[in-house]
């Protein structure tokens, strides 16, 4: 067995995903040298389970084993038909096991992709459950970086707490990426409502659900954040009011005009 080789397939499965759980498995499977091998990994989404079945293959030439791509059966706890897709494996980022669960729930996923001339991208990924390809495989749609979504300010037009910190927006801009479904605190009438949220590239915005996975139309929310706009803005006239009170009359436009043409001829 080729003890560099079996390094490299130990982490690729690892950060593919499937953890450490395979490790002992994968060298069993590798010393015995045969043409090809097979590892499963069960996961639990919720009450959905999937079944990841990975793919390896020796190599012609050598010693060397290939991890070419993984089958994810899917088991809906509303359906009872199990759902399918191959994953295949490429030398950039691949996608990992809960990301596939994600494309498999029709959530969209952030990657960065290497073109067939080694060029890396960023794309959103998105599967198309209306479009199998020769394999049996569902189309995956892709928006490039030139198809114009851009996820911040999409969610810049919902009233969304996290987004005044840095570091909870960034967290949430993550996880979504990753095609999470996420929770976030909507902020409506001056109360915090928990909602969750998705990403949704095609249509360049984010869905919106309430604490019962029901979808909220985006006409509703954006009245919201124009509701918490008009809180936030008439908050900021009651406090200059209250300053001018206690300041002193107020500064004549006229006044403030001169003082702007004098500090810039400065």
């Amino acid at each position: 067995m080729n003890d560099k080789n079996f390094e490299y397939l130990r982490d690729q499965v690892k950060y593919t995903g499937f953890g450490e759980g395979l490790e002992s498995e994968l060298k069993e499977k590798m010393q015995q040298q045969t043409p090809s091998f097979t590892l499963t990994h069960n996961a639990q989404y919720g009450n959905d389970s999937a079944t990841a079945t990975l793919n390896f293959k020796k190599s012609d030439q050598s010693d060397m084993y290939f991890f070419n791509s993984y089958k994810v059966d899917l088991q809906k706890d509303n359906s009872k038909e199990a759902l399918e897709q191959t994953f295949y494996i490429n030398k950039g980022s691949n996608i990992t096991m809960k990301e596939a669960y994600n494309l498999m729930e029709g959530r969209a996923v952030n990657k960065d992709l290497t073109s067939k001339e080694g060029q890396v991208y960023n794309s959103w990924v998105q599967m198309d459950f209306k479009e199998v390809d020769n394999g049996g495989n569902f189309k995956l749609n892709q928006y490039h970086q030139n198809y114009g979504y851009d996820l911040e300010a999409a969610l810049a037009k919902h009233p969304i707490k996290e987004l005044g910190t840095v570091k909870f927006k960034e967290d949430l801009m993550d996880s979504l990426k990753k095609g999470n479904l996420q929770s976030a605190t909507f902020m409506k009438d001056g109360k915090e409502v928990k909602h969750y949220i998705e990403a949704n590239p095609q249509f360049k915005t984010i869905n919106v659900y309430d604490g019962n996975l029901k979808r909220i139309d985006n006409r509703q929310t954006k009245e919201e954040k124009q509701s918490e706009g008009q809180n936030t803005s008439q908050k900021q006239d009651n406090k200059k009011q209250s300053q001018s009170d206690d300041d002193g009359p107020a500064v004549p436009q006229e006044a403030k005009k001169r003082k702007k043409k004098q500090s810039n001829s400065m």
